[in-house]
């Protein structure tokens, strides 16, 4: 029997919390990166959801809202937050956010993105880390994308 999650994206019924929750993780990742989620659904990824793969699928979607992209910067896993710092579209109060974070490869991250500041770029060729350094000092490069049939955009790197 197929999946509905995974073939028949639209068709798909929203979950409750119970239902998602029963989820075996495959089932989770499909729907992270399911095309059309009901605004239920993407609650439960942001807010419930305790696999770090499945957030971070979901953190990769181009389709985020500000109040997700919030979400994910607080998030306690650097790579959620990695994936956030890759966005061309936050706010100079995110990417400064980003260009603060203990982690160093989401400052690695937010160095090379168009988003950052120019003032905070200079402030990151100074950053205790060599690579974030180094980073900081080439020129910014806009994110690539990427989608397969019926999954959300992905931003790459």
């Amino acid at each position: 029997m197929q999946n509905p999650l995974r073939h028949a994206p639209e068709a798909a019924p929203s979950l409750t919390e119970k239902a998602y929750k029963a989820l075996p993780l495959e089932d989770r990742l499909a729907l992270a990166l399911r095309e059309h989620l009901s605004p239920e659904e993407r609650a439960l990824i942001v807010q419930r959801e305790q696999w770090m793969q499945v957030r971070c699928y979901f953190a990769r979607r181009a389709d985020l809202t500000p109040d997700e992209v919030a979400a994910f910067l607080e998030d306690q896993d650097h790579v959620i937050r990695l994936c956030i710092a890759k966005r061309p579209d936050l706010t100079p109060t995110q990417a400064a956010r980003c260009a603060a974070d203990r982690d160093p490869n989401v400052r690695y991250f937010i160095a090379r993105n168009p988003a950052l500041p120019q003032g905070l770029r200079e402030a990151l060729k100074e950053d205790a880390d060599p690579l974030v350094r180094r980073a900081a000092a080439k020129e910014p490069r806009a994110p690539r994308t990427a989608a397969r049939p019926g999954q959300a955009v992905l931003i790459r790197s």
